[in-house]
């Protein structure tokens, strides 16, 4: 039986006292405090958080430049700049949203976030087949992601572990918000076991992954290292497929998160031919608010020779 004690156990934030712990704390403190300010003031901050970090972190402002110039060498320079000024902006909202996330209550997150496709999510859950909620990483994610508790009772979801003990028993503590069992990103046989519990996951496979089960697989028309597990996790859990789709719209303060009916004939012929369906389904959604969009991520790091390394800083 999944659940909580699959992952570790939550534990006293009282425990983190130490000073090392104390600039977490502080900051903590300023998102508790910005957490009672109306949505769309919380993002207005977040863009000037998102601004400041934009001055203050420019290796990481240099692998999203680069990205976007892989992803859009289609667009003029002066857009992609636009765009890269606009992720560092999406990226301070999405830090302000983890406060959402944690403090909203549920009426409120009712108002904010419109679920399309709610049906779909309901009658999947009624098949008594587990679910595979297929999604990339998307700046409104985790907010959108408390809907799912609106919807359906239990929800699962993969994490990835972080370095700073505190700053991961904070993020777990978000996350289940929306999510009653949390699974380590690497654990497929865990997420394997909730599948076939009947259990909806939540999965996003866009990253760059180079370990078993992974295929050089175009990215917006450029050659990446892609995770070609989905088929055969859908196929052990015997779970659907159904693509989950977050926006965020900052004039409003408002969300939407869009669920898909499940993918027809998943998996099919080939694990390959399975990862370029999904890389199409949310190429799709990157181009609607690029922005948004998580390009901070080495995405096209390791690749096979003659591909060079996109990231190595030129001599």
């Amino acid at each position: 039986m999944v659940s909580h004690t699959d992952t570790d156990a939550s534990q006293p934030l009282t425990r983190f006292w130490q000073p090392r712990y104390w600039p977490v704390w502080f900051g903590l403190g300023l998102l508790r405090m910005a957490s009672l300010l109306p949505a769309r003031r919380q993002l207005a901050l977040g863009r000037g958080l998102g601004w400041l970090v934009y001055r203050l972190v420019p290796e990481r402002r240099r692998v999203a430049a680069i990205n976007l110039a892989l992803c859009f060498p289609e667009r003029p320079a002066t857009e992609r700049d636009r765009i890269l000024r606009g992720h560092f902006a999406s990226l301070g909202m999405t830090l302000m949203e983890h406060g959402l996330t944690w403090w909203a209550s549920d009426a409120l997150v009712r108002e904010l976030v419109e679920v399309r496709g709610a049906e779909h999510l309901r009658a999947a859950v009624a098949s008594g087949r587990g679910i595979i909620l297929l999604t990339g990483h998307f700046g409104a994610q985790e907010f959108t992601g408390r809907a799912f508790r609106l919807i359906t009772p239990t929800i699962a979801a993969l994490y990835r572990p972080t370095r700073n003990a505190f700053v991961d028993e904070v993020l777990r503590r978000i996350r289940a918000r929306g999510a009653d069992v949390l699974i380590p990103k690497q654990s497929m046989r865990r997420m394997i076991r909730a599948l076939r519990q009947g259990l909806p996951v939540w999965y996003a496979p866009d990253q760059s992954h180079r370990r078993a089960w992974s295929a050089l697989i175009p990215f917006l028309g450029e050659p990446a290292m892609t995770t070609t597990a989905l088929s055969e996790v859908a196929r052990l859990g015997n779970a659907l497929v159904l693509p989950v789709l977050p926006r965020r719209f900052p004039a409003t303060g408002r969300y939407t998160l869009e669920i898909r009916p499940p993918l027809a004939d998943f998996p099919g012929a080939t694990p390959e031919d399975d990862a370029v369906r999904v890389n199409a389904l949310l190429e799709q959604h990157i181009r609607e608010a690029p922005e948004q969009y998580y390009w901070i991520h080495r995405r096209f790091k390791g690749r096979p020779p003659p591909f060079p390394d996109p990231y190595e800083a030129k001599a």
